[in-house]
Order: structure tokens, then sequence, then C-alpha cells
């Protein structure tokens, strides 16, 4: 059934994306604590990395293991001569993967900096406003294969999440 399917693709991204900001929160305080403690003792005459250098890091593993999940999906569409295009997909279908697979390791990296802020400095909206972004980019995918209005939707958001991460990052 095609809307049963819908609907379940929707309730699906809708629990994944709820999932994976969830474990973000969770792993905050142990992991990151623990990440600084154990760099600190490993180099003990230096200092330890600053947790927005490991923010940065973090967003960037869950940024490129994203990214990677997104374009094996597209890759699995093609297998085969001349699939692309059979389905009625439109020969642009590649490069707007490739684009939003930029853009979702972009996003992660931006999403977990703010992120780590706002729990070092317990600012709880910051959450919300990491995750609504986060459920909106998940759900453009429903809109295929409108790739302008995708590509512009998800770009406006990178470039507004990219400006916050800058002033969170004190950037100047």
């Amino acid at each position: 059934d095609g809307p049963i399917q819908k609907y379940l693709l929707i309730f699906g991204v809708l629990v994944s994306v709820l999932i994976q900001e969830m474990c973000h929160f969770a792993y905050y305080k142990p992991f990151f604590f623990k990440a600084r403690v154990g760099l600190k003792s490993m180099n003990p005459g230096e200092t330890a990395p600053s947790m927005r250098l490991i923010a940065y890091v973090s967003g960037l593993g869950f940024g490129i293991m994203s990214g990677v999940f997104s374009f094996v999906n597209t890759l699995s569409d093609s297998l085969g001569l001349g699939t692309v295009g059979i389905h009625g997909d439109p020969p642009q279908c590649f490069l707007n993967s490739a684009s939003m697979t930029l853009v979702i390791i972009l996003l992660h990296v931006f999403w977990g900096t703010v992120r780590l802020d706002a729990c070092e400095k317990k600012k709880w909206y910051a959450l919300l406003v990491v995750l609504l972004p986060h459920l909106l980019v998940s759900a453009l995918s429903f809109i295929n294969p409108r790739y302008g209005l995708k590509l512009v939707s998800a770009y406006i958001i990178l470039v507004l999440t990219g400006v916050w991460t800058f002033f969170v990052s004190a950037g100047a």
C-alpha cells in the first residue's frame, strides 16, 4: 500500500531522528568528560583539547557516517546499466545526492558544536533548535524529485546553522 508505506517512512524518519538526538544527549556527559580526562592523562604536560574541538571532531564523525549512508543508498539505487531514469528518475539524481551529502556532513558538524555548547551552558532550548532543523532536513527527502526546492531549503538551513555555530564557537 502506497499511503501506508509513506506514513511508515515518515514515522521511521521521526523516530530515527529522535533516537539520534537522544543518544547524542545521553553520551554527552560520560563520553566527552571521560575523553577529555583520558586525553589529559595521556599527555600530562599538555593542556587537554578544548571541548569545542572534541565537539567538532564528534560532529564530523557523525556527519561523515550520515553522508556515507546517504550516498550508499543512492548508489544502491543505481545498480545495473541505465537504471537511473528508467523509473522516472531525473538525470539530476546523483548531483542532488552529492549536494545533500555535503549538506548533511556539514550540518552534523554544526549541530555537534551547538549541541555541546547547549549542554555545557545548560541552554536546553538550543537542543530543541538543533532537533527541529534535523527533523526538517530529514523530511526533505519526502519532496523528491523536487530537487531545486529540496536543495535550496537544505542550504538555507545550512547557512543559518553555520552562522549560529560561528557565534557559538566564539567566532569573530
